[in-house]
């Protein structure tokens, strides 16, 4: 019964190299199936052409960092800390749209939703303002007048 296994190398020695029968380095390679070619047919050309080259890899490039001011006038947009967030979110969003297209940064769209909330914010402290005003002035100019007896 053979084995596939190679025999044990000699007590002390280097195991042996299996035989695989590969021909000699001068003889010409053994047809790629072992069968001759049909009749009429010409013989394997061998691997042919190769396949094209693959793509190179994609290369990633690092987004640029968001504008640190840009996130401050949002979050101070939204907050709205009685107005003060309002005017600190039209200031720091102003500054940070004049970066971001000095730097390159992003956040941009961060910077003018921080701008829109802060000023919707002073335009209601301007509403309230007015309507203050308006409230104590006719309040105070009301005059009461005595009924008739």
């Amino acid at each position: 019964m053979s084995t596939p296994w190679p025999p044990p190398p000699p007590e002390g020695g280097t195991p042996a190299a299996p035989d695989y029968g590969l021909p000699s380095s001068g003889a010409p390679p053994p047809y790629p199936y072992a069968f001759p070619p049909p009749p009429g047919q010409p013989p394997w050309p061998g691997p042919g052409p190769y396949p094209p080259p693959y793509p190179p890899y994609p290369v990633y490039v690092a987004a640029p960092p968001t504008n640190g001011l840009a996130i401050a006038a949002l979050v101070l947009g939204i907050l709205w800390l009685w107005w003060v967030g309002s005017i600190l979110a039209v200031v720091f969003g102003h500054v940070a749209l004049s970066q971001i297209r000095q730097r390159g940064q992003a956040g941009r769209g961060m910077a003018i939703a921080g701008l829109v909330l802060g000023y919707v914010g002073l335009g209601f402290l301007a509403l309230v303002i007015l309507l203050t005003v308006v409230g104590t002035t006719v309040h105070s100019s009301a005059v009461i007048v005595p009924a008739r007896t």
